[in-house]
């Protein structure tokens, strides 16, 4: 099992930025990537970014690209979401989530933060 508690959130105007922090715990050696979704009311979930926890490559939505910066720091198992150049229609309940890799699917996921943008 995988604990992932995630904090940054809050509420900025357009063009502002956020950096988001998700703190994972537990098994995290059952788990190679990490992730950040977001959901907006009246929308479906959707992927913002992702990236391997034993490299560095990334994967983004094309939403976010050039503004949005996953990274992550194994020393604290914390992966963060760099948002930069917000937009109102970032605004979302922003989820961290896990790889569980046994499944092959984001297994484990955050409580998620809310991130609102103004413009």
């Amino acid at each position: 099992q995988v604990q992932l508690v995630e904090s940054g959130g809050g509420s900025v105007q357009a063009g502002g930025s956020l950096r988001l922090s998700c703190a994972a715990s537990g098994d995290t050696s059952s788990s190679s990537c990490m992730a950040w979704f977001r959901q907006a009311p009246g929308k479906e979930r959707e992927g913002v970014a992702v990236i391997h926890t034993g490299g560095d490559s990334t994967w983004y939505a094309d939403s976010v690209k050039g503004r949005f910066t996953i990274s992550q720091d194994n020393a604290k198992n914390t992966v963060y979401l760099q948002m930069n150049s917000l937009k109102p229609e970032d605004t979302a309940m922003y989820y961290c989530a896990a790889c569980d890799d046994s499944r092959r699917d984001f297994g484990y996921w955050g409580q998620g933060t809310q991130v609102t943008v103004s413009s």
